[in-house]
């Protein structure tokens, strides 16, 4: 399914999909952060991105959303409380402190949800997991849940790291060859820091040269 013209494209640079739920918040270290997840087709959207959900998927969950409209509200709402904690918890470890008990205890509670409504299907050529209800509204946030739990508990949390900008605060694990990655994002903040740094070496080179021609002056006034 394409892109509907006026969507957002999300940055899926976090290295999890967890992560790249919780940037789905622009800039909210600023003054001014940007909300991303407006509304239930917005996370929609999110979960075709994430390729959690398939096109017939995107369809019939905006078709159903569009019948139901407070239904779809109210997972809108869940989704942005998950978000929250999700967002809490590894940002409280990038940091260097434990995540708080009751953030472990609120996402253990929801992955024991997610887990009760999982099971196994055939399909025409293999077995393969179910996460809930074909229909289900909130069937993108499952694999959040457990790509959150899976984080956690894996050797990767070591290399959980916050974005180098002072007013972005997105998270990503970095996955590069020498482990210095500082950048959410290069075509995003990388190339913000890169603009910044010519326009303030251009002018350092400009104050230098007009304090040269000033004195330049003052010895020919001289």
């Amino acid at each position: 399914m394409p892109s509907r013209a006026s969507e957002y494209q999300f940055h899926l640079t976090g290295g999890a999909l967890c992560l790249d739920f919780t940037n789905t918040r622009s800039w909210r270290r600023g003054s001014a952060p940007v909300e991303r997840l407006t509304s239930y087709d917005d996370l929609v959207a999110f979960g075709r991105q994430a390729r959690i959900i398939d096109a017939a998927q995107t369809r019939a969950l905006r078709d159903a959303a569009a019948r139901q409209p407070r239904r779809a509200a109210r997972v809108h709402r869940e989704a942005l409380e998950l978000r929250i904690l999700i967002d809490r918890i590894f940002t409280t470890i990038v940091d260097g402190r434990p995540a708080a008990r009751a953030d472990l205890a609120a996402l253990n509670a929801r992955l024991a949800a997610v887990s009760a409504r999982m099971g196994v299907v055939h399909n025409r050529r293999a077995y393969a997991w179910r996460d809930g209800e074909e229909g289900a509204f909130d069937r993108m946030l499952a694999p959040v849940v457990r790509s959150a739990a899976a984080l956690l508990t894996s050797a990767e949390l070591g290399k959980l790291r916050r974005c180098g900008a002072a007013d972005c605060g997105w998270l990503f694990v970095d996955l590069s060859r020498n482990q210095r990655r500082r950048w959410c994002d290069m075509r995003v903040c990388g190339n913000r820091a890169k603009a910044r740094r010519h326009h303030h070496l251009k002018r350092r080179r400009l104050g230098e040269k007009t304090k040269i021609k000033i004195k330049r002056l003052k010895r020919t006034a001289a």
